[in-house]
């Protein structure tokens, strides 16, 4: 399921990877309240942890689609446009699981 979402995203934009910026830092987003929520306040089992974090979510999001996209806009000459990808996508995608864990911690 998640692989769909990450597809339909991709077709956002042209000449840089919108949809795989947002599919990413959204789902790391979403993994850092369900690690709060789910594996610290509720104690969710390890296959209901398995499932979420890398069947659904691994599947949503993908660290080799960033990869084959950078690696694109760098063989097309593209270096500002990667550069401007690969530091985006790092601080966006950890700055969005801690503010998913913030959240939820504060709810919870």
């Amino acid at each position: 399921m998640g692989a769909a979402e990450r597809w339909l995203a991709s077709l956002i934009g042209a000449g840089f990877p919108y949809g795989t910026l947002t599919v990413n830092v959204v789902g790391s987003f979403i993994l850092g309240a369900l690690v709060q929520g789910l594996a610290v306040s509720f104690d969710a089992g390890e296959v209901v942890q398995r499932f979420l974090f890398v069947g659904l979510l691994g599947g949503f999001t993908t660290f080799s689609a960033f990869s084959a996209d950078s690696i694109a806009m760098l063989e097309r000459g593209d270096v500002g446009r990667a550069l401007l990808y690969i530091a985006l996508s790092v601080v966006l995608s950890v700055g969005g699981f801690y503010c998913g864990l913030k959240l939820v911690r504060g709810v919870l």
